[in-house]
């Protein structure tokens, strides 16, 4: 077992105020903060006396009350800057395999639509064309309709038109689309979409949502299987698991909410 290690002690109570201000819906006055720090109004004031000096936080001169301040929101942009969204997610996709039994997958928007980045085959193969480097149709797989769910139309349709960019071919495109937005309103309520054996015959799918800091689709994690083995009701495990799944991903890369809550 591996020995924890010590700290600042007074680093790890000042570190409660932090915590407390991160959890909170705004500013809070001196008293409030303390007793959610659990510490003393005095104690906690010498701490934000010096967080203020740093410019963790700042306090308002009118209300009083106490608020993350320049220095925090700057470390939190280099932090979300610094993050690696595939890699974030690879981790997780592998756990989400090892729980589901089922193969799982990470596509990411590219030139031409989602664009597989990673996968992951599970103990039961299954007959796919889909390795590192595919790009999934958008209108008739999962993966491709959770991007056409959150994605701008415009980058749709420039991926749709990407080898046939003709004016006959872009009405044809924006009356598929329009025809298609029952179905993504159906993806962006329920923060998944389903694929039951088409366009692969015997072939289940779920894919997920994943945004980032700013609410916009950073990726799709998709997992797949065989019809018989891979339960695709929306209740099912594997569709929950999944759902959770995104939305820890999303919560790393910073993101407020997800858009189907």
């Amino acid at each position: 077992m591996a020995k924890e290690q010590r700290g600042i002690q007074s680093i790890d109570v000042g570190g409660r105020l932090l915590q407390a201000l991160t959890r909170s819906d705004g500013a809070m006055m001196l008293k409030d903060l303390a007793e959610a720090a659990d510490m003393p109004p005095a104690k906690a004031h010498a701490y934000l006396v010096s967080f203020c000096k740093l410019g963790l936080m700042e306090q308002d001169a009118v209300t009083g009350r106490y608020d993350l301040g320049p220095l925090a929101l700057e470390l939190g942009l280099v932090s979300l800057n610094r993050l690696d969204a595939v890699k974030i997610a690879g981790a997780e996709m592998s756990a989400l395999a090892a729980r589901i039994g089922q193969s799982t997958a990470i596509a990411v928007w590219g030139n031409y639509g989602p664009t597989i980045v990673r996968f992951e085959q599970s103990v039961r193969p299954i007959h796919v064309n889909m390795r590192t480097g595919t790009v999934m149709q958008i209108q008739q797989t999962a993966t491709g309709l959770v991007f056409a769910a959150f994605i701008a139309p415009a980058q749709i349709e420039a991926a749709l038109l990407a080898t046939s960019p003709d004016a006959q071919q872009r009405a044809t495109v924006r009356a598929a689309l329009q025809a298609l937005e029952p179905a993504l309103a159906d993806v962006r309520k329920r923060g998944l979409a389903r694929a039951q054996g088409h366009p692969v015959p015997g072939v289940n799918a779920f894919s997920a949502p994943v945004f980032d800091h700013t609410g916009e689709i950073a990726l799709a994690l998709t997992t797949l299987g065989a019809a018989a083995e891979f339960d695709s009701a929306w209740n099912s495990t594997i569709a929950q698991e999944l759902r959770a799944s995104a939305q820890r991903v999303s919560a790393r890369l910073g993101a407020v909410r997800n858009n189907n809550d």
